[in-house]
């Protein structure tokens, strides 16, 4: 379990985070949400350790993250957006590399890379960006983690790609594996992302289970107009609406739906999830 309690961090005089407290629960694919520029990397790198909190604690599992204990960094894995290029072939770096993970399996390295149809003697640092960023995936699901943080792992992914993606995250992490995953491309990941994180400048808008959202939130998708829809978007022969639920029905939760209906009145979803 990873608890984060009262975080804070800041560049110079900017701030980032402010007062950010939330648990990370093993068996659970976390979709982190928010605009541009309000620390979903930055909560990621200070998650993983690459930053230490200026306020306020993290503790994963009894550890402290920036400590860099090689007991945790064996457990777990960041991906940031942009992967390098080794020089070097695939199977080779996942051969010397994933040395670093005690739990490191390379035949399931091969497999996963086979999914994505990616050679493993192709050169990484001649692999187009979506090949090269299948492979450090691949690597990153072999390395048999506990804890994942991954930022925005399909950008450069064709549409077939990112199907494969989404099935390898379900097939190939454990059951009590916390995987956090940051994207604007919430299509790409709203069948296996749950719980969802939305993230504001200097706070979390929200915090809650997809089973939590549609208890709270109702989404309409009728053609009936409601008055109290806090989020409202025409489509052809209808309307996708968000408003409180009050009927107590069951709904679908259309993620760009409930980031649009948050943002927009943040203080009322804040009150309704409380």
């Amino acid at each position: 379990m990873i608890t984060v309690k009262d975080l804070s961090f800041s560049y110079g005089t900017k701030g980032v985070l402010k007062n950010i407290s939330l648990t990370l629960e093993g068996g659970n694919i976390y979709g982190l949400l928010g605009e541009n520029g309000v620390g979903k990397t930055t909560l990621l790198t200070l998650l993983c350790g690459l930053k230490a909190p200026q306020t306020g604690t993290i503790d994963t599992d009894g550890r402290n993250p920036f400590d860099r204990e090689p007991s945790l960094l064996a457990e777990q894995f960041y991906l940031p957006d942009e992967v390098a290029p080794v020089h070097n072939r695939a199977s080779q770096f996942g051969l010397e590399t994933g040395k670093l993970w005690p739990k490191y399996d390379h035949t399931k390295f091969l497999c996963v890379l086979r999914d994505f149809e990616v050679d493993e003697n192709q050169r990484m640092d001649t692999m187009s960006a979506g090949q090269l960023k299948k492979t450090w995936i691949s690597f990153a699901l072999a390395c048999n983690a506990r804890h994942y943080f991954m930022d925005e792992p399909t950008n450069g992914l064709d549409i077939p790609s990112k199907a494969q993606f989404r099935k390898a995250i379900t097939k190939y992490t454990a059951e009590d594996s916390a995987v956090v995953i940051s994207t604007h491309q919430v299509r790409d990941l709203e069948n296996i992302i749950d719980p969802i994180i939305i993230l504001d400048k200097e706070d979390v808008l929200l915090n809650a289970s997809l089973e939590t959202i549609s208890q709270k939130l109702f989404f309409d998708y009728g053609t009936e107009i409601h008055p109290e829809a806090l989020y409202l978007e025409r489509t052809p022969g209808g309307a996708i609406q968000v408003y409180p639920n009050t009927i107590g029905e069951d709904s679908k939760v259309n993620l760009e739906a409930l980031f649009n209906a948050v943002h927009t009145h943040k203080d009322v979803v804040k009150a309704l999830f409380a």
